[in-house]
């Protein structure tokens, strides 16, 4: 390709609203172009990096045995409203009508219209297990877009469905996507950790997601420093500590004004202690029961944890929401000054002079943060009071569970020794979701004996379009891309720097026609070498031939992307081997070696990458 021919705009300035590196670069390379606030087009040399990640994908797909389909984007709503997922994601669904008057729905995921398409052909054991896939747009309502490609309005997807007749053929299946995500990321050179991860709104009990290492993400995972073992911040879970809990009420409270002051923030300022100081007293709803939870000051709730500790230990099966105003009132305390003490015998108090239902309860939660807290902080019930100089046995606590989220230096749950935080960006998701669309959708097969049964489901997602960002967000820097061997979008650059000179444009034709089969594009303008080497550098193709007046004495100039080297990932390939692989270019090259010597890179990363 030709650069003079092709739709080719660099711009030096960095574009307004560009938050990270991956987005400036994208629009300054002109490889994306906004349309409106989280929708992009792809331009020419964007989308030959798509359809570059787009082809790793389907290879690796297919290598399992799963089919490619296309489904639509407008979904009608009552597929939705089968599933209850028309309430439960209404605030990412863009929902419409049509000129009739039907609810519809462009397209957040495809559960249910996968499901609908297999229940009306699948209908015999003999045809399971069976893997349908699709790369496709997908859009959600995002209400503050950002980061270019990252947290987009409209994006592309790969999304993988199974269906299974029992939960052994399900396992097998996740695992044998697990391992081609593995090959996926591996192949892009995308240094990815696999962590386990919470369903949400997809569904399924047992979840992996893997994520890549980046500022620009805004997703946590903790990771062991020990045995490695990784989790979502949404699910990780904390060693339980050796708990022996006494309860010891205290005889004299000791009680301090705090005007204004409720949260632990504006505490930790105004009586000069530090988080670990204080206890934060959350206050829930469930059903009849309010749950007051305990964490400490530098903690939050993990909602999450606390809904499956209510659910499965308590076996509470309403939902569970945060108290408003008048629950605080009814329990005779306060907003921002609720705490454990005495909040009981409160309860007692008003149920005994009937102004409180003898229905309600009350259970004190608290995390384990909380066991072991000597002379600390808790709201005192009373508007603009503490109570200070309290110890966790002062609390009448009902529990001690796992209820917040993990945190820097909190304890593994497999082997206790320290995690760590990593922000991060989602990339894949994998679920094994059971019968939770089959059920609803009436997607049943007949077994050996007859017997009609749900099918068993898993589904497995990939962001396309975002791998195209976590790519640059690994390995660029702020004036200058680099792709991987998979995804970049030519192989070589030809920087021919006096096209007006016959030699130098003869011999560049020669090499460009040469390496055809090499994907390179031609800078072919007649512009200034200094502009064409930055054009290089922010397009960020791996390797750059040089044509300028060493070929007086036979010789071409190569360049390497100086980030390319650590793109190659393949485990089994020593940093020593790739360092000399690229040293073998040299600086100058004779004209007879240059085809030679880009053919044998070519090949080899080939071989390194691709196995």
């Amino acid at each position: 390709m030709r650069y003079s021919k092709y739709f080719l705009f660099t711009s030096k300035e960095n574009p307004a609203g560009a938050i990270n590196i991956s987005h400036s670069l994208l629009i300054r390379g002109s490889f994306i172009s906004q349309l409106s606030s989280g929708i992009y087009n792809f331009l020419p040399i964007g989308f030959r990096v798509l359809k570059k990640v787009w082809k790793v994908i389907e290879e690796e797909m297919d290598r399992i045995g799963a089919l490619q389909v296309l489904m639509p984007a407008l979904h009608p709503s009552d597929l939705w409203e089968k599933t209850g997922r028309w309430q439960t994601m209404d605030n990412v669904m863009f929902k419409l009508q049509d000129k009739k008057g039907a609810n519809m729905v462009l397209g957040t995921t495809h559960e249910e219209i996968i499901t609908d398409i297999v229940s009306k052909f699948v209908k015999s054991y003999k045809n399971l297990p069976l893997l349908l896939y699709q790369i496709q747009v997908k859009f959600r309502d995002e209400i503050r877009p950002k980061g270019g490609l990252i947290r987009a309005r409209e994006f592309i997807m790969k999304d993988l469905y199974s269906f299974h007749t029992n939960w052994e053929c399900l396992d097998k299946t996740y695992q044998d996507v697990y391992q081609a995500y593995v090959r996926i990321f591996e192949r892009l050179s995308i240094p990815v950790e696999s962590v386990e991860a919470f369903s949400g709104p997809i569904g399924g009990d047992v979840s992996h997601e893997f994520m890549v290492v980046t500022e620009a993400g805004e997703d946590k995972f903790v990771k062991c420093t020990n045995c490695g073992y990784a989790a979502s911040t949404e699910i990780a879970q904390i060693k339980k500590p050796e708990i022996n809990y006494k309860y010891k009420p205290i005889d004299k409270l000791n009680k301090v004004h705090t005007p204004s002051v409720s949260s632990v923030e504006q505490l930790v300022n105004f009586l000069g202690k530090k988080p670990q100081n204080f206890v934060k007293s959350v206050l829930y709803r469930v059903g009849s029961t309010y749950i007051l939870v305990l964490v400490r000051g530098d903690k939050e709730v993990n909602e999450i944890k606390l809904e499956k500790y209510i659910k499965n230990e308590l076996k509470i099966m309403e939902e569970i929401s945060m108290a408003k105003e008048d629950d605080f009132d009814r329990l005779g305390s306060v907003i921002g000054f609720i705490g454990p003490l005495n909040l009981k015998d409160k309860i007692l108090f008003l149920k005994n002079e009937k102004k409180l239902s003898d229905e309600i309860d009350l259970k004190i939660i608290a995390d384990f943060s909380v066991y072991g807290l000597k002379d600390v902080i808790v709201g005192a019930n009373e508007k603009d009071y503490h109570f200070v100089g309290i110890d966790f046995d002062n609390i009448e606590i009902d529990s001690f569970a796992d209820v917040s989220t993990v945190i820097d230096g909190d304890k593994c749950v497999k082997c206790g020794e320290e995690y760590r935080i990593f922000p991060a960006l989602e990339l894949g998701h994998i679920f094994k979701l059971g019968t939770k669309y089959s059920e609803p959708l009436k997607a049943y097969f007949a077994d050996k004996d007859g017997k009609i049964k749900p099918m068993i489901m898993g589904c497995y997602g990939i962001g396309v379009s975002r791998i195209i960002s976590a790519i640059l967000e690994a390995y660029s820097s702020e004036n200058s891309m680099t792709w991987t061997f998979n995804s970049a979008p030519f192989f070589v650059y030809l920087i021919t720097i006096n096209m007006d000179d016959e030699a130098q444009y003869k011999i560049s034709d020669n090499i460009y026609n040469g390496l055809s089969n090499f994907e390179v594009l031609w800078d072919d303008r007649k512009e200034s070498a200094g502009t064409k080497f930055k054009d290089w550098e922010l397009i960020g193709i791996p390797i750059c031939i040089v044509i300028g007046n060493k070929i007086k004495e036979g010789l071409v100039e190569i360049k390497v992307n100086p980030n390319f080297p650590k793109t190659i990932s393949n485990k089994k390939i020593n940093s020593e081997f790739i360092s000399k692989l690229f040293d073998s270019l040299s600086i100058f090259i004779t004209l007879q070696e240059v085809e030679e010597k880009i053919k044998h890179i070519y090949n080899e990363l080939d071989g390194i990458v691709n196995g």
